[in-house]
């Protein structure tokens, strides 16, 4: 091991007679002089009794740090924000989700830059906690390694197995129209989250977990490990062990998540068939990398790359049975003729070494459910598919593997709206026709501002089995399923199409051919002129994120 000691930016708080205040404050904290010498790792911590996904971080939190003493560092904690999609579902305060991507890259930037911290140990587990802090630390350049809270298992009722969160907004939906008794949908109520852990699907936070995974910034495992399992602690001290050699090796970040490791990681992505917000996530940590990454990366690789991985919501099985099955190493073994099975991932291993090792995995079963041969995939092409069309000239995402063979090319009538509380109240009215397409707008990263999840809605449809489609311009749930189609871009607040479209305007979804097309002549289109909404929303983060965000199509970074 090369050990390089002589620029890590701790030596700024300890070296010289000018630093003894500096010093002072750390010994005040009760460290001898002896830690002062060692390398500064920051725990980034999101630990928060709020969220079922983070209530057991504290837990992995202290074998973390006992893995950085015992290899030498010394770890000082603080924390980020940790917003619950779930929680925020359907109401004003899903507009603060994705802005809080950003507050919480900004916070580790800050707590990083303003205390001097040699490395990082990312400890996170919901939808933007992960792309939050992965961000940050390819800003920062910084030696660092991923921890991620593990899924929760899959909750069971009576008749009803594997319930995830998605399962529940889906029985509101049947409630809605009399499928489910009131007193039978209480007691799922109490049984569909056993406990700590990400949602049990392959919602966002499980997608992008194991896409740090496959991007190499964690240990192999890590990603589908479950929660409050002994193997999670393991690996949680490991990676506390880990990070030290990786700040003595001066191996940082942005020499994992290359141009290429991206590439690798939507080909992961795509045999996941994982949820549509990673095209989002990726997009972001690829402009804080200082790479090009586009929506023409995802749809190429979406025509080359199978779908091979049967996961709730779209498939059978949660995220437990994928574990079983050997998780990322087993899918990296499947996709060897895809990746680029040279790259490095911070646990030392390549990812051709990583593959290598599903097949030594005596634990793994010999008959698979959910990880499919890549010569017999589940779906032929990747789980998700960038559209274009009159109606998104710069494109728009949907998760084709949660969506039905018998939907893939449907025309219909637009029913618009401009919020999603509007479509739900119209949905739950029973207005909304079968094969109808409702179209939410001003819902973007600008208009909603926040770019809003529709996932109620979609839910709520899927539930009350109205075979309606959702084009938008704002987001939907990586546990969203059915013809939900977002990320409508340019959006309606910034001018694009979605805000000339009329109720009763024929809409053509055709999958197969990547197409999303307003039937309505360009003379017809040219006499109609926007007319969006005034929004009241509270003064603050929302304001500032609508005046900085730009197109879902690169990502909703801020300018």
């Amino acid at each position: 091991m090369v050990i390089n000691n002589q620029n890590r930016p701790s030596l700024n708080l300890i070296r010289g007679t000018e630093r003894a205040a500096h010093r002072a404050l750390l010994l005040g904290l009760g460290l001898n002089r002896s830690d002062l010498e060692k390398p500064l790792i920051g725990v980034v911590n999101s630990f928060t009794d709020l969220v079922p996904g983070h209530t057991h971080l504290n837990e992995l939190s202290a074998v973390i740090r006992e893995g950085i003493a015992a290899a030498g560092g010394t770890a000082r904690e603080f924390h980020t924000c940790a917003v619950c999609d779930g929680l925020a579902q359907g109401h004003g305060g899903m507009g603060y989700s994705l802005p809080s991507r950003e507050t919480i890259a900004d916070t580790v930037e800050i707590m990083s830059r303003a205390h001097c911290l040699d490395g990082l140990v990312l400890l996170c587990g919901c939808d933007k906690i992960v792309p939050g802090q992965l961000m940050a630390a390819l800003r920062l350049d910084l030696p660092t390694i991923l921890v991620t809270s593990g899924c929760m298992p899959a909750g069971n009722w009576g008749p009803y197995e594997n319930i995830t969160l998605s399962s529940m907004r889906e029985f509101a939906g049947a409630a809605a129209v009399g499928k489910i008794n009131p007193d039978d949908l209480s007691s799922i109520e109490e049984s569909a989250i056993p406990g700590a852990g990400s949602c049990a699907m392959l919602g966002t936070a499980n997608t992008m977990s194991l896409l740090g995974e496959a991007m190499g910034m964690t240990l192999s495992g890590m990603g589908s490990a479950p929660a409050r399992c002994a193997a999670k602690l393991r690996l949680a001290r490991a990676s506390g062990e880990r990070i030290v050699k990786l700040v003595y090796e001066s191996i940082t970040s942005r020499q994992i998540v290359t141009r290429k490791a991206l590439l690798n990681t939507v080909i992961v992505d795509m045999a996941l068939g994982g949820s549509t917000n990673s095209v989002l996530h990726l997009l972001a940590l690829a402009d804080e990398a200082g790479v090009k990454l586009t929506l023409a990366d995802f749809d190429q690789l979406s025509n080359q790359v199978p779908h091979l991985c049967n996961l709730l919501p779209g498939g059978k099985y949660p995220i437990a049975e994928f574990d079983r099955e050997g998780g990322i190493p087993a899918l990296f073994k499947e996709l060897e003729t895809a990746l680029d099975l040279s790259l490095p991932t911070v646990s030392g291993l390549t990812i051709a070494a990583i593959a290598e090792t599903a097949t030594q995995n005596r634990s793994v079963p010999s008959e698979r459910r959910v990880i499919y041969r890549f010569d017999n995939p589940l779906h032929p092409s990747g789980g998700l598919a960038i559209l274009y069309g009159n109606l998104a000239p710069e494109g728009a995402v949907i998760k084709v593997a949660a969506v039905d063979h018998d939907s893939s090319v449907t025309e219909g009538e637009a029913h618009v709206f401009d919020s999603l509380e509007q479509a739900i109240e119209a949905t739950l009215a029973g207005i909304i026709k079968r094969g109808t397409i409702i179209v939410v707008r001003y819902e973007g990263p600008a208009g909603g501002p926040g770019m809003r999840e529709m996932h109620m809605l979609s839910s709520l449809l899927s539930g009350m089995s109205s075979g309606a489609a959702v084009v938008t311009d704002g987001r939907f749930s990586g546990s969203s399923r059915g013809l939900c189609i977002g990320h409508v871009s340019p959006e309606a607040a910034a001018g694009g199409p979605l805000a000339l479209v009329n109720n009763g305007d024929r809409i053509l979804i055709d999958l197969p051919a990547r197409r999303l097309e307003l039937l309505v002549p360009p003379t017809e289109l040219a006499k109609r002129k926007p007319n969006p909404p005034k929004k009241d929303f509270p003064p603050g983060i929302l304001e500032r994120y609508r005046r900085s965000a730009s197109s879902a199509s690169n990502g909703a970074v801020l300018k």
